[in-house]
């Protein structure tokens, strides 16, 4: 079930019922499975409780490593790179979201490159760089496209592009 109800046009953060995902996290609260942390990080983030998801997100990160898959470790950086995004540590983010997307383009794993680049896309529209939320939401968009993701998919890509594209005109130029 998706607690994601569609996004925010201006800041492209993902609009949800606070309610229905605070019944979710004390519903799987008790849960060690690495799916279940990680939902857990997603909604303590989306609840607004940083540094509990800040924790959550490290201790996932190292579950993942230590039990994992490499697209596990990959998900649970991508996610914990998220957190520091929210909480306003824009570079370190950048830094863990381009790391990811490298990696994963690198195996070829285009989903996992796509989700990486969306968000390191979010990350620098947060931060006002405009420019590289542009080229990572295009490179997203075009990793989308290639393996055939739904429509919605392709939209929230879309919509990003053109929050962008509104800000970037917006914006004031530097002299």
């Amino acid at each position: 079930m998706s607690y994601i109800r569609g996004y925010d046009s201006e800041t492209l953060r993902e609009l949800v019922d606070t309610t229905e995902c605070a019944r979710r996290l004390e519903e799987i609260e008790a849960q060690r499975s690495l799916p279940a942390m990680l939902e857990r990080v997603w909604l303590l983030k989306v609840l607004d409780r940083l540094d509990d998801a800040l924790a959550l997100s490290e201790e996932t990160v190292r579950q993942a490593r230590m039990a994992g898959t490499r697209k596990d470790v990959l998900r649970a950086r991508v996610l914990h790179a998220t957190i520091l995004q929210y909480r306003g540590a824009h570079a370190a983010a950048d830094q863990e979201l381009a790391t990811c997307a490298d990696e994963a383009e690198g195996q070829r794993w285009a989903s996992i490159a796509a989700f990486a680049h969306q968000h390191r896309g979010k990350n620098a529209f947060d931060a006002g760089e405009f420019e590289q939320a542009k080229e990572s939401f295009k490179r997203a968009l075009f990793l989308r496209r290639e393996t055939g993701a739904e429509d919605r998919d392709l939209e929230t890509v879309l919509l990003a592009i053109e929050t962008v594209e509104r800000h970037r005109v917006e914006a004031p130029v530097a002299s």
